[in-house]
């Protein structure tokens, strides 16, 4: 009687295993085609004219695009040199962490946009909304786009700045490529030579003004420490009693509205 039972112990566990093999297979097979089914699927965008299919590799591209957004809007709109001078002008207070540094770039942010607006109202009208309603292709809608980027950015290079760059990639590419005489041919420049060029250029263009804004609150840091030499203070720290004076200065001058006034009509 114990053979007997032990046989059918044996078998039972042996059913279950087969039981439980054959239920992995079949999740397994079932996960396998869902999967090559998934693989051959399109999405459909909508574009006006019926609708245009991409397969992964777009998709993928896509994606990459949006994770690279943060980049193109440093590298491509005014960003970089609003961000730069609200740092300077933290560092020339002497307000240690105020602004906090999500302030300061809100404020860049929303500069940008207020800056960039005309831009990319004109990249809607003429590439967008076309492209949107099947007037244009694909290309032609990202040419247009790309050239309205060209004329925002050609306006604020430096000439020495477009040379450089075409001097470095003449002797990459071996051609001989002269510097354009006017925006006209300034456009028809690629985007390889022009981001470089304005990032250059902006990042000039805002040491030169870190360096204007320096200057007021370095001679009241030096007053500061002359009267407090003259008084014997050695041991006080001329930061702790020239902050207040910078801090009440800046607001007395309004110095807010001068220097976002300055940034966004520097653009203009």
């Amino acid at each position: 009687m114990n053979e007997v039972a032990q046989k059918k112990l044996e078998l039972r566990r042996l059913l279950k295993r087969l039981l439980l093999s054959l239920a992995i297979t079949g999740v397994l097979a079932a996960c396998f085609t869902v999967t090559a089914h998934a693989a051959s699927v399109t999405v459909d965008l909508g574009s006006g004219d019926g609708g245009t299919s991409f397969g992964i590799l777009e998709a993928l591209l896509l994606v990459t695009l949006l994770a690279l957004a943060p980049s193109i809007l440093i590298m491509m709109t005014s960003f970089t040199r609003i961000i730069i001078v609200l740092s300077f002008l933290r560092n020339a207070l002497g307000t240690q962490q105020s602004p906090p540094n999500q302030v300061l770039v809100g404020l860049a942010l929303f500069l940008t946009l207020f800056i960039m607006w005309p831009t990319f109202t004109e990249i809607n009208e003429t590439a967008y909304q076309p492209y949107r309603e099947g007037e244009l292709t694909q290309e032609l809608a990202l040419d247009r786009a790309e050239q309205s980027m060209k004329e925002f950015m050609v306006k604020q290079i430096y000439a020495d700045d477009i040379n450089l760059f075409l001097t470095i990639s003449n002797q990459k590419t071996g051609r001989e490529q002269m510097m354009p005489a006017d925006q006209e041919g300034l456009l028809e420049l690629g985007m390889e030579i022009i981001v470089p060029s304005f990032i250059t250029s902006e990042l000039k263009r805002a040491f030169t003004m870190g360096f204007l804004l320096f200057i007021p609150f370095v001679i009241i840091d030096m007053v500061v420490s002359s009267i407090l030499m003259s008084m014997g203070m050695v041991m006080l720290p001329p930061s702790m009693i020239s902050l207040p004076f910078k801090i009440m200065m800046f607001v007395l001058v309004d110095g807010w509205g001068l220097l976002v006034g300055t940034l966004v009509s520097g653009f203009h």
